[in-house]
């Protein structure tokens, strides 16, 4: 027989514990929709600036894809490099009607975007978003994992997977892809699991995938605390900027670097020998794989894309015949047009210094220039 007492005392601890779970979840609840609110509120001067936790995280962007006036631009190291008529700065104070909000570092790629643009899911329903791309991404092997290392973001990943915005054979495509990199999903054993039931197919794997789904859902959530404590950090901080360490510097030393090199041909000395390689570093990219992945996810997520493809820049083209180079930007105007998306490849500036830097493949500030009247004309398309 139960002791009175011992019940009554059991009894007091289970209320008193119910109730501290309540007080917690109270707290982080209203703390979360404190963070929510003043994203909201604050976003049109947080969107232009290019910051870690903008980048790694999906508040500040998820916030920006709410907003009818800002429009989200997805980029790798041409999205940070201060260079005078950036978009980002150029259309700061919305001179024609609305934003941009560069999201992006060095090293980012069609792999890295899918990811953030995935996790977002369906805020991106009908929303403009605008893709900038590399050409130098289309002439190596595959995606260097330093870089795929240093864009990688947990939180995206698990939205990914754990999301409901993408089909199961897209997730399997995308999962593949991942578990390319071990390293980055080894920092977290539930999205790497997850990973690998996706992409192997296996009946007993979506068994196992079922079964998981709860868990993932709750670390979704828990991401997604953590996600607006740290943005609502950094507007009670008033934004103040990351430490250089969390900035990468290979987007300006390694082109240096690149610019003393006294092997470089010069642009007229072309070859058959050339051109063949060139052809063949075009063929074997993996990137095209990624962009294609990028493309389908775009499509699910029912979003409105603009394709921005940077031309092939003076370095690149070192020896290359203008044929061979072409073979760039027919399978790029190929693989967009199979999927109905507007892109824009500048191809009236290949090779051009006018319109990237040599080495660096940055937009000048003339070609930033072009690049933002192609920004204005699409985002005031259909308006």
């Amino acid at each position: 027989m139960v002791n009175p007492a011992t019940a009554r005392s059991s009894t007091l601890h289970l209320t008193t514990a119910l109730t501290a779970c309540a007080i917690v979840i109270a707290i982080l609840c209203s703390g979360r929709m404190l963070a929510i609110q003043l994203e909201r509120k604050e976003v049109h001067w947080i969107a232009p600036k290019d910051f870690f936790i903008k980048n790694q995280g999906l508040a500040f962007e998820r916030a920006a894809a709410r907003r009818p006036d800002i429009l989200l631009l997805y980029g790798s190291s041409e999205l940070i490099d201060p260079i005078p008529n950036r978009a980002s700065d150029f259309f700061a104070g919305a001179p024609t009607g609305f934003q941009v909000c560069p999201v992006g570092k060095a090293g980012a790629t069609s792999l890295i975007i899918l990811q953030k643009l995935g996790a977002l899911g369906a805020d991106l329903r009908g929303r403009k978003v605008a893709i900038s791309l590399s050409a130098s991404s289309f002439l190596r092997p595959d995606v260097r994992p330093d870089y795929y290392a240093g864009n990688f973001s947990v939180i995206a990943a698990s939205n990914i997977l754990f999301g409901n915005a993408i089909d199961f054979d897209l997730k399997a495509a995308i999962a593949k892809r991942m578990l390319q990199f071990p390293d980055t999903l080894a920092e977290d054993s539930l999205v790497e699991l997850a990973a690998r039931c996706f992409a192997s197919g296996r009946t007993s794997d979506r068994i196992i995938l079922m079964a998981l789904w709860p868990l993932g859902k709750l670390k979704n959530a828990m991401l997604d605390l953590q996600d607006h404590f740290e943005a609502l950090v950094y507007i009670l901080a008033g934004g103040r900027p990351a430490p250089d360490w969390l900035r990468p510097d290979h987007s300006h030393t390694l082109h240096a670097r690149r610019a003393q090199d006294p092997k470089l041909k010069p642009l007229d000395a072309i070859g058959p020998a050339r051109d063949a390689a060139f052809r063949s570093r075009i063929a074997g990219a993996g990137e095209w794989t990624d962009l294609e992945l990028l493309l389908r996810t775009l499509t699910e997520l029912k979003a409105d894309p603009l394709i921005l493809s940077m031309p092939i820049d003076a370095h690149a083209a070192a020896g290359v015949s203008r044929s061979a180079r072409e073979v760039y930007y027919e399978r790029m105007r190929g693989l967009a047009e199979r999927y109905h998306f507007p892109v824009v490849e500048f191809e009236q500036h290949d090779a051009d210094p006018g319109f990237l830097i040599t080495r660096r493949e940055h937009p000048t500030p003339r070609g930033w220039m072009i690049y933002n009247r192609a920004l204005d004309d699409f985002f005031r398309m259909n308006k």
